[in-house]
């Protein structure tokens, strides 16, 4: 996308993103409809398959279904680095469910009903669509005219069982205590400090050993 927009430097934010763990299969599904009804939650369009960008229709995720041709810039077409022409995306059922049609049925269910309050709150509201013709010609670089408040919540775990979302807090706060500790130990000089498993960035810049999962 930099190759295309004659851009430099980093795409995404350079900042943390935020990882949040998701506890049952209830909470992947709601987020997983939440992704999909932004456009018509937000008022661009009336519907998430009239998105013009990247969209997939539950029903649509199948197996290896989605497709993707290789871009005509900035991929190499020859020598040993050469990408293939075509790569397909292999969708699978995300954890708790016995199969991804299992999967996609819930996640239609709850995009649907996500999309038809959506409209209400809109009609109510008196906002128009603004529509897909009219967000392909957006501006590339345009940006919003408000800002989003400072602050707030940034939450690690969702669920909306209160049990499993207070084990996974306790878990966390396991996790950054034994952190904590592995990270003075380091920075004092022990570099055989070991840290807790799940530890990434240390492991990867620096070779940090971590504790096998219990």
């Amino acid at each position: 996308m930099n190759a295309m927009l004659g851009r430099r430097d980093y795409f995404w934010a350079s900042a943390s993103y935020s990882a949040v763990a998701l506890q049952g299969p209830s909470d992947i599904v709601e987020k997983a409809a939440y992704v999909l009804a932004n456009p018509v939650a937000a008022g661009l369009v009336g519907s998430g398959r009239q998105w013009p960008g990247l969209w997939l229709a539950p029903a649509e995720q199948t197996g290896c279904s989605v497709e993707f041709e290789r871009p005509t810039r900035f991929f190499r077409s020859r020598g040993a680095k050469a990408l293939p022409e075509r790569a397909s995306l292999c969708l699978v059922a995300p954890p708790g469910f016995e199969s991804l049609e299992e999967f996609t049925r819930a996640v239609a269910s709850e995009l649907e009903a996500r999309e038809i309050q959506a409209e209400f709150e809109r009609r109510v509201a008196g906002r128009p669509v603004l529509g897909a013709a009219a967000v392909l010609v957006q501006p590339t670089f345009a940006r919003p005219r408000g800002h989003e408040p400072l602050g707030g919540l940034n939450p690690r775990v969702a669920s909306k069982e209160k049990r499993r979302r207070i084990e996974a807090l306790s878990d966390l706060v396991e996790f950054l205590s034994a952190y904590r500790l592995a990270f003075a130990r380091w920075r004092a000089g022990a570099l055989d400090a070991l840290f807790p498993h799940g530890t990434y960035l240390m492991r990867v810049l620096h070779g940090a050993s971590c504790a096998a999962p219990r």
